[in-house]
């Protein structure tokens, strides 16, 4: 990842079989997350989305053994958390156990001697401070206080889900287009394009450009030509595109690519990169192993990309969660330094010269750098 985000706290998320557990660790860095599509990574909400002004009513099934329906606004600095406790034969403050820590929340309350969950959640949107936490009673409604650690982001929701992140991420990403790096054309695509749509940015594919363009397809292209040759003709295009904003664009996987060759990296700078890896790792310390190996080795993606998103097994039908696990790591990567997106404006203005993350004055000339890297092809 590029060094303009070396001071931010890096992480790698493990969605093991019990898909709330979440393991985090720091490799180096770079930004990572593990995912396996095959399983729910993440909680979901059932039932519709209803407005209730100046505030907005979900039914939300969260580890609870009922359904609790809340209301939810943001005042800046803090947000407000209401749950209904209509029907509940709660007594007083002392039938009510709230804890709030980090990214989690947790409400139970008691109950003809039985403990019920209402809530019970650690994708909190974003961080809160604990310690400044206040809740109380009012009417038929627990109302819960949760100062924010980030006064000026914006929460769509309580919780980090696919529509929060979609929503949130748009006040984040501030237009910057991404690009969709990997080991695979068809991951790439179906990814991509489940992040134009909930993102509302136009969707590009880079291998039907080239085909149209070439009036063949990239295999027939590669056996006639080469891979060089195509990647040469796709990074083209990159340059063609990099001008654009509000674009997700899905590039060619593998090594045919130009994503593949480090010489071919300085139009995909100008915007977020999210690299897309399938591992057979299965736990959290050889998933650590594999990353600080790849680094190590200079792998294209891992050195290059802004965000990596490993995956365990594919399945098409789940390309949402991988498209809701990139979405949740750039927003980890953006809140580290809000000034990212900014700086890829800059870099953008400047020519795409290559020059990231170190962005050299203008007038700075790519052709006489000696400090250039040297071209580099991609491992597996």
């Amino acid at each position: 990842m590029a060094s303009a985000v070396a001071s931010a706290d890096s992480m790698l998320c493990l969605s093991l079989q019990n898909p709330t557990k979440t393991l985090h660790f720091s490799i180096k860095t770079h930004s990572f997350h593990f995912l396996k599509p095959h399983l729910p990574a993440f909680r979901r909400y059932s039932g519709g989305v209803t407005p209730i002004s100046p505030l907005r009513g979900f039914s939300c099934n969260c580890s609870s053994t009922n359904t609790t329906h809340y209301e939810f606004s943001d005042g800046s600095s803090e947000v407000e958390l209401r749950l209904q406790l209509g029907g509940q034969d709660v007594l007083s403050a002392k039938d009510i156990f709230v804890d709030a820590d980090g990214t989690s929340l947790t409400v139970k309350i008691q109950q003809a001697g039985s403990i019920i969950t209402l809530i019970d959640t650690n994708s909190l949107f974003e961080k809160i401070k604990p310690a400044e936490t206040i809740w109380y009673i009012d009417d038929d409604q627990l109302v819960i206080s949760l100062k924010k650690q980030d006064p000026i982001l914006k929460w769509p929701d309580i919780m980090e889900s696919w529509e929060s992140l979609s929503t949130g991420s748009m006040q984040l990403l501030k237009g910057t287009s991404i690009y969709i790096v990997g080991d695979s054309t068809e991951i790439n695509q179906k990814v991509a394009r489940e992040l134009a749509v909930a993102l509302g940015y136009t969707p590009l594919v880079t291998k039907e450009l080239l085909e149209t363009f070439a009036k063949q397809t990239v295999d027939s292209w590669v056996l006639a030509k080469g891979s060089d040759s195509v990647a040469e003709a796709e990074s083209a295009i990159l340059e063609s595109l990099s001008c654009h904003v509000r674009a997700v664009v899905a590039t060619l996987g593998g090594s045919h690519g130009a994503a593949g060759r480090t010489d071919k990296w300085r139009h995909l700078y100008s915007g977020f990169s999210i690299w897309l890896s399938q591992t057979e790792a299965t736990d959290e310390d050889s998933a650590k192993e594999e990353a600080r190996r790849h680094i190590e080795d200079g792998n294209v993606g891992y050195t290059n990309a802004d965000v990596v998103v490993k995956l365990q097994g594919w399945d098409a039908d789940h390309a949402k969660s991988v498209a809701q696990a990139s979405l949740s790591a750039l927003k980890r990567l953006i809140l580290s330094d809000k000034k990212l997106p900014g700086k890829k404006s800059l870099y953008i203005r400047l020519g795409c010269r290559g020059d990231w993350p170190n962005i050299k004055p203008p007038g700075w000339d790519p052709s006489t750098a000696t400090d250039a890297p040297p071209p580099a092809t991609l491992q597996n």
